[in-house]
Protein backbone atom coordinates (compact mmCIF):
# COMPACT_ATOMS: atom_id res chain seq x y z
CA UNK A 1 0.00 0.00 0.00
CA UNK A 2 1.55 3.24 -1.25
CA UNK A 3 1.01 6.21 1.20
CA UNK A 4 0.80 10.06 -0.10
CA UNK A 5 2.62 12.25 1.81
CA UNK A 6 0.80 15.13 0.29
CA UNK A 7 -2.82 16.01 1.49
CA UNK A 8 -3.41 17.67 -1.37
CA UNK A 9 -3.61 15.00 -4.18
CA UNK A 10 -4.11 17.88 -6.69
CA UNK A 11 -0.49 18.61 -6.14
CA UNK A 12 -1.37 22.47 -5.67
CA UNK A 13 0.18 24.09 -2.53
CA UNK A 14 -2.01 25.98 0.16
CA UNK A 15 0.56 28.86 -0.17
CA UNK A 16 0.43 28.78 -3.93
CA UNK A 17 -3.36 29.01 -3.48
CA UNK A 18 -3.09 31.88 -0.76
CA UNK A 19 -0.84 33.95 -3.09
CA UNK A 20 -3.16 33.50 -5.82
CA UNK A 21 -6.15 34.74 -4.11
CA UNK A 22 -4.31 37.56 -2.61
CA UNK A 23 -3.08 38.43 -6.18
CA UNK A 24 -6.70 37.87 -7.23
CA UNK A 25 -7.80 40.16 -4.18
CA UNK A 26 -5.15 42.97 -5.04
CA UNK A 27 -6.56 42.78 -8.47
CA UNK A 28 -10.33 43.58 -7.88
CA UNK A 29 -9.49 46.07 -5.25
CA UNK A 30 -7.17 47.85 -7.49
CA UNK A 31 -9.53 48.27 -10.19
CA UNK A 32 -12.52 49.07 -8.04
CA UNK A 33 -10.26 51.73 -6.54
CA UNK A 34 -9.56 53.11 -10.45
CA UNK A 35 -13.95 52.79 -10.88
CA UNK A 36 -14.25 54.73 -7.70
CA UNK A 37 -11.47 57.40 -8.56
CA UNK A 38 -12.93 57.39 -12.16
CA UNK A 39 -16.95 58.61 -10.88
CA UNK A 40 -15.37 60.62 -8.24
CA UNK A 41 -13.39 62.30 -10.61
CA UNK A 42 -16.66 62.65 -13.37
CA UNK A 43 -18.86 63.67 -10.24
CA UNK A 44 -16.34 66.48 -9.11
CA UNK A 45 -16.46 67.59 -12.60
CA UNK A 46 -20.61 67.48 -13.17
CA UNK A 47 -20.06 69.85 -9.47
CA UNK A 48 -17.79 72.31 -11.12
CA UNK A 49 -19.73 72.49 -14.26
CA UNK A 50 -22.66 73.19 -12.33
CA UNK A 51 -20.85 75.45 -9.68
CA UNK A 52 -19.45 77.36 -12.95
CA UNK A 53 -23.20 77.71 -14.45
CA UNK A 54 -24.46 78.98 -10.78
CA UNK A 55 -21.83 81.27 -10.54
CA UNK A 56 -22.18 82.73 -14.37
CA UNK A 57 -26.11 83.25 -13.46
CA UNK A 58 -24.84 85.32 -10.25
CA UNK A 59 -22.37 87.91 -12.24
CA UNK A 60 -25.21 87.85 -15.07
CA UNK A 61 -27.88 89.10 -12.05
CA UNK A 62 -25.30 91.20 -10.35
CA UNK A 63 -24.43 93.24 -13.72
CA UNK A 64 -28.61 93.48 -14.42
CA UNK A 65 -28.23 94.72 -10.84
CA UNK A 66 -26.10 97.22 -10.98
CA UNK A 67 -26.99 98.86 -14.39
CA UNK A 68 -30.48 99.00 -13.62
CA UNK A 69 -29.47 100.49 -9.87
CA UNK A 70 -27.05 103.13 -12.04
CA UNK A 71 -29.27 104.27 -14.62
CA UNK A 72 -31.92 104.69 -11.48
CA UNK A 73 -29.16 107.00 -10.32
CA UNK A 74 -28.39 108.55 -13.41
CA UNK A 75 -32.07 109.82 -13.74
CA UNK A 76 -32.87 110.80 -9.77
CA UNK A 77 -30.03 113.02 -10.60
CA UNK A 78 -31.22 114.10 -13.96
CA UNK A 79 -34.91 114.37 -12.10
CA UNK A 80 -33.10 116.23 -9.25
CA UNK A 81 -31.15 118.73 -11.01
CA UNK A 82 -34.10 119.86 -13.17
CA UNK A 83 -36.54 120.05 -10.28
CA UNK A 84 -33.58 122.39 -8.96
CA UNK A 85 -33.64 124.58 -11.75
CA UNK A 86 -37.48 124.74 -11.99
CA UNK A 87 -37.68 125.36 -8.24
CA UNK A 88 -34.06 126.69 -6.72
CA UNK A 89 -35.76 129.02 -3.71
CA UNK A 90 -37.47 125.71 -2.77
CA UNK A 91 -35.08 123.02 -3.14
CA UNK A 92 -32.60 125.34 -1.21
CA UNK A 93 -35.27 125.60 1.91
CA UNK A 94 -36.01 122.24 1.40
CA UNK A 95 -32.18 121.15 1.38
CA UNK A 96 -31.43 123.82 4.84
CA UNK A 97 -34.48 122.10 6.53
CA UNK A 98 -33.71 118.14 5.89
CA UNK A 99 -29.94 119.73 7.10
CA UNK A 100 -31.33 121.28 10.22
CA UNK A 101 -32.90 117.68 11.04
CA UNK A 102 -30.06 115.77 10.13
CA UNK A 103 -27.77 118.11 12.34
CA UNK A 104 -30.17 117.46 15.34
CA UNK A 105 -30.96 113.81 14.95
CA UNK A 106 -26.79 113.44 14.68
CA UNK A 107 -26.09 115.75 17.88
CA UNK A 108 -28.23 113.69 19.87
Amino acid sequence: METNDNPHPSGENPKDHLRAAAEDFRSAATAKAEEIRRTAEQKAEELRNAAQERANQFRSNAETAWSDARTKAQRWQTDGEAYVRQNPAKAVLTALGVGFVLGLIFRK
